[in-house]
C-alpha cells in the first residue's frame, strides 16, 4: 500500500464512527394514481410509509417505482424514502435510495444506501447501507453506517 493510501485510511478511521443499528419496522405500501406512461413499459408507483423501532426510532415516507415483465416473478423497483427520527439517539433525517431486482425462481437482489450528504442535525455526514429481512411476516433491518466522529 502506498504512503498516500495509508494516510487516507488513517484519516478515514480517525474521523468516522462505524456502527450497526438493528430493529424492526412496519410498512404500508399504497398504489398511487397512474401518471403519464411510457409506451410499452409496465411501470407502477407506490407510496411507502414506515414506522421504525429499535436502534432507529422514527418514521419514513417515500415513493417506489416498479417495473414488471412478461415473466411471472421477474420485476424490479427503485425507491427514495426520507427517514426522520433518531439513530442510536442521534436526532435528524436522511434519505435512503433503493434498487432491487428479482428473477422468476427466487433470485432477489436488493441494495439500499444513504444518499450522500442527505443527513441533517446530528446525522450530518451519515453514510451507510441498510439490509431488510422479512421472516414470519415481521420486517427487520440492519443498518451498517458511519458518522463523522464528534470528538
Amino acid at each position: 500500500m502506498a504512503d498516500g493510501e495509508v494516510a487516507f485510511l488513517s484519516t478515514l478511521t480517525a474521523n468516522t464512527m462505524p456502527a450497526i443499528a438493528t430493529g424492526t419496522f412496519e410498512v404500508k405500501v399504497i398504489p398511487l394514481p397512474a401518471d403519464e406512461k411510457v409506451s410499452g413499459v409496465a411501470v407502477g408507483r407506490m407510496s411507502i410509509d414506515k414506522q421504525f423501532h429499535g436502534d432507529i426510532v422514527g418514521t419514513s415516507k417515500g415513493e417506489m417505482m416498479t417495473a414488471m415483465t412478461s415473466v411471472k416473478g421477474s420485476a424490479g423497483y427503485v425507491a427514495i424514502e426520507m427517514v426522520e427520527g433518531a439513530v442510536h439517539g442521534k436526532p435528524g433525517a436522511f434519505t435512503l435510495m433503493h434498487h432491487a431486482t428479482m428473477k422468476a425462481g427466487g433470485d432477489f437482489a436488493l441494495q439500499i444506501v444513504v444518499v450522500p450528504d442527505s443527513g441533517t442535525h446530528e446525522l450530518l455526514g451519515l453514510s451507510g447501507t441498510l439490509a431488510i429481512v422479512i421472516e414470519g411476516g415481521v420486517h427487520s433491518y440492519q443498518f451498517d453506517y458511519t458518522l463523522p466522529d464528534a470528538a
